[in-house]
This record gives C-alpha cells, structure tokens and sequence, in this order.
C-alpha cells in the first residue's frame, strides 16, 4: 500500500508539473523582464495540499527547473538563474506546510506565493538593480527596492488573487481531493 501511495505521489507530482508549465504559457499579461499574469501557480498549490510539505517542495524545484529551462528564462546570470527560478519557484511548495488544517488550501496559497514573492523582490532589487526604468507605472523610480515591490508586486498580486478565486470555485465541489482526504 505505501509503495502504491508513492507511486501515485511522483504521478500525481509529474501531472501537475505538467499542467502548471502548460498553464505558464497561456499568459493574460506579461512583463518586459519575465514575470507574467497566469494561472501556473494553481496546480502547484493543489499538489501541495494533497501531499504536503516535501513532495511540495520537490514538485515547486521540478516546475522551477523546467521555467528555467523552458520558459526563454530571462536570467542573465547565476543569481539571477538560482534565486529567480531554482529559488523562487521553490518556495511555492511552503504552501504544503498547511496541508490537512482548518483553511490551510487558502492559506499555503497566500503563504507560498507571498515566499515567492519575497524571492523575486530581493533578486530584482539586488541583481536586477542597474535594469530600473526611470519611470514605472508613471513614477519616477529612485529606488530598486520600490521598483522591485511594484515590478514583482504587480504580477504576483494578481495571480495569487486568481489562485484564490478559481481555488474558491473548485474547493466545494472538489474539496475532499483538495485537501488529499482520498489518499487515505
């Protein structure tokens, strides 16, 4: 039974992969340097609240991994490389800490994404730095820290904020294989 249980989590973990990084290219928006608004995000967290932490964060390196090397990465560099995709993506499968309590669906997805978030703020205000526009948004931009919040901030927020929604709209119909309660 444990050996079926595995199987079926590194199943499970491939297809998801594989419906996020499908998911990645139907972009809604997308940002001059990388960034874009989509719903890649959504199966990753569904992963998560069905297995937990570590197949979460296995399956989040996985999608970084292949956003790196197929999504025409836009790192310039090893730092950007490392902590923009390897890093960053990676931090999605926190929300599998949440995995089995009260709300932890909803909760690992504001907590995954908001790690994520926090990844690609300090890659963009440290490497990113010398790449700041004059202007963003039509502000002026004097800080790369600002820029980096409203740069990362802009697509991060929106697609948390649809993760959300579309998690809302699948959790009652869905919510017992949300919450993985078919695994046992």
């Amino acid at each position: 039974m444990k050996k079926n249980l595995k199987l079926r989590c590194l199943t499970e973990g491939a297809i998801f992969v594989a419906m996020a990084q499908v998911l990645s290219y139907i972009k809604l928006f997308e940002l001059p340097q990388g960034g874009a608004v989509d719903l890649a995000m959504l199966p990753i967290f569904i992963y998560c609240a069905r297995w937990g932490f570590w197949p979460g964060m296995l399956t989040s390196f996985v999608f970084g991994v292949l956003q790196l090397t197929l999504d025409g990465a836009y790192a310039w560099g090893w730092q950007s490389m490392l902590g923009d995709y390897l890093v960053a993506f990676t931090m999605l499968g926190l929300a599998g800490l949440f995995k089995g309590k009260k709300g932890g669906f909803f909760i690992g997805m504001v907590v995954g994404a908001f790690a994520r978030f926090l990844v690609h703020y300090v890659v963009g205000a440290t490497v990113w730095a010398e790449y700041m526009p004059e202007t963003f948004f039509g502000m002026t931009m004097t800080s790369p820290w600002f820029y980096s919040l409203l740069y990362n901030g802009s697509f991060i927020l929106i697609n948390t904020a649809l993760c959300l929604f579309i998690g809302a709209l699948l959790y009652k119909p869905m919510g017992k294989y949300l919450r993985g309660e078919d695994l046992a």
